[in-house]
C-alpha cells in the first residue's frame, strides 16, 4: 500500500517519505478501514517534529483522524460492520501506523460509523478537534446558559467548541485576528467575536459582561492566556486547558487562590472510555441532525504532505486533509 511516514525525528521536508510499505491485517476486537482521507492536527506536526515526544518506533506513519470504508475485520468484530462509512480516531497515538496511508488497522471501538450525508474529507476532519472541543465545552460548561470565551473561534478546536457550546445553551464569546476568520466563527454561532488585533480583549469581555466576566474559558494556548484570566474570568471560574506552547508556564497563581478557580489540563488522547462513549454520541447525533459546521482550511494529495505539515505548522486556520485515494 501507499503510505507517508517517517523514520527520524525532524523537519517535515527532511523526514517524511511517501513509498510503499506491507498493508497491516486487522488482529481480533480490530477493523481495517480502506481510508479516503487523512486529516492533520497539530499534535501530529509536532509529535513528527519532534517537539511534544520522541520517536517511539521503527518507521511511524503519522496522523490520527481519517475516513472511510472498512474493509476487514478481526474476530469478534460484527460481520455487519464490512462496508461501513467510519471516521477514526487516536489512530497512531502510542501506535506505529496512523492514517496517512491507503489503509489503517485499529481498535473496532476508534472507527465511527460517518452519516451518508457527510463526506470523507468532513470526515478526517472530526476526530481530535470535535472530540477535544465537546470534552472541554462538558466539563466547562456543567448548566446551561453560562457565558464563556473561547479563543481561536475560526480554529479546528475553537470552531466546533463554539458549536458545542451553543448546544448548551451557553453565550459564547470568541477572539480572531482576521475579518476572514471572524466570518468562521461567525458561521460557528458565536454571540460575540473580538478582533485581538484591533480590540482590547479585556475591556471587550468587560463590556460584553457588564463587568462580570466570564464563567468559563477554554485555553488554547496556556502561555498567552493565563495572563488575561484575572481581568477576564468571573470568581468560582473554571478554565479547561487544551493547548500550550511550551512545557512549563507562569500562571496568576494568587488570583486563582483567591478566587477559587477551577483549572483543568485535558488531553484528548488520554479520555476514559465513558467520556469516549458519550464524545461519539454527541457528535454522532449532531452530524446525522446536519447541526455541525466544518471548517476544512486546505485538502491536498497524500504526496503533498510535506507541504501540508508546513499549511499546519504556519497556522492553517482549520483542519488540513489529505487525500488519500
Amino acid at each position: 500500500m501507499r503510505a507517508a511516514y517517517y523514520e527520524q525525528n525532524g523537519p517535515a521536508s527532511d523526514v517524511l517519505r511517501v513509498g510503499d510499505v506491507e498493508a497491516p491485517l486487522p488482529g481480533p476486537g480490530e477493523v481495517r478501514v480502506k481510508l479516503h482521507t487523512s486529516g492533520i492536527n497539530p499534535s501530529d506536526v509536532k509529535g513528527r517534529a519532534g517537539l511534544t515526544r520522541k520517536i517511539a518506533f521503527p518507521r511511524v506513519i503519522p496522523h490520527s483522524d481519517g475516513a472511510g470504508e472498512i474493509d476487514k475485520i478481526g474476530d469478534g468484530v460484527a460481520q455487519s460492520r464490512l462496508g461501513e462509512r467510519v471516521w477514526t480516531f487516536n489512530a497512531q497515538w502510542r501506535r506505529p501506523f496512523g492514517t496517512a496511508a491507503e489503509y489503517v488497522v485499529l481498535p473496532a471501538a476508534q472507527a465511527v460509523a460517518l452519516p451518508r450525508s457527510v463526506s470523507f474529507e468532513v470526515g478526517a476532519g472530526i476526530g481530535i478537534p470535535a472530540m477535544t472541543a465537546w470534552y472541554a465545552a462538558s466539563l466547562a460548561l456543567p448548566r446551561e446558559g453560562a457565558t464563556i470565551f473561547v479563543p481561536a473561534g475560526a480554529g479546528a478546536v475553537g470552531n466546533y467548541a463554539i458549536q458545542f457550546a451553543k448546544a448548551r445553551q451557553a453565550l459564547v464569546i470568541t477572539s480572531v485576528s482576521s475579518e476572514a476568520k471572524a466570518a468562521l466563527a461567525r458561521q460557528a454561532g458565536a454571540d460575540h467575536i473580538i478582533n485581538y488585533k484591533s480590540e482590547d480583549l479585556a475591556q471587550r469581555i468587560a463590556e460584553l459582561t457588564d463587568g462580570r466576566g466570564v464563567d468559563a474559558i477554554l485555553e488554547v494556548d496556556l502561555g498567552a492566556g493565563a495572563k488575561y484570566w484575572p481581568k477576564i474570568l468571573q470568581p468560582h471560574g473554571t478554565v479547561v486547558v487544551y493547548g500550550t506552547s511550551a512545557p512549563e508556564h507562569v500562571i496568576p497563581a494568587a488570583f486563582c487562590l483567591t478566587n477559587n478557580i477551577r483549572i483543568r489540563f485535558i488531553l484528548v488522547y488520554e479520555m476514559s472510555a465513558a467520556e469516549i462513549e458519550n464524545a461519539v454520541a454527541a457528535i454522532t447525533k449532531m452530524l446525522t441532525e446536519g447541526r455541525l459546521v466544518h471548517n476544512i482550511a486546505l485538502t491536498l494529495p497524500l504526496e503533498q504532505i510535506v507541504k501540508a505539515h508546513e499549511a499546519v505548522e504556519h497556522g492553517a486556520g482549520g483542519k488540513v486533509v489529505l487525500q488519500v485515494v
